[in-house]
């Protein structure tokens, strides 16, 4: 049961790292433009280190799952 939810949780970890490397905008011009039309990802710099923060620590997630899930006999 627990190597299945973890197999569940690298599955989402999948998904979420695809769509969120998707969405995310090519240049600061559009994440610019987007911020002052809206408030939600509060200043342009910080809504780009948060994703790039947010990004590396899917990643490095993934990696471990990965390994753990190939080393297991």
């Amino acid at each position: 049961m627990k190597n299945f939810m973890l197999k569940f949780i690298w599955l989402l970890l999948n998904i979420f790292l695809i769509l969120l490397i998707l969405i995310r905008m090519p240049n600061n011009e559009s994440l610019d433009n987007f911020a002052t039309k809206s408030q939600l990802l509060g200043s342009p710099n910080s809504a780009q280190q948060f994703l790039n923060n947010l990004t590396l620590i899917l990643i490095i997630s993934y990696f471990i799952l990965a390994i753990k899930f190939n080393f297991s006999f």
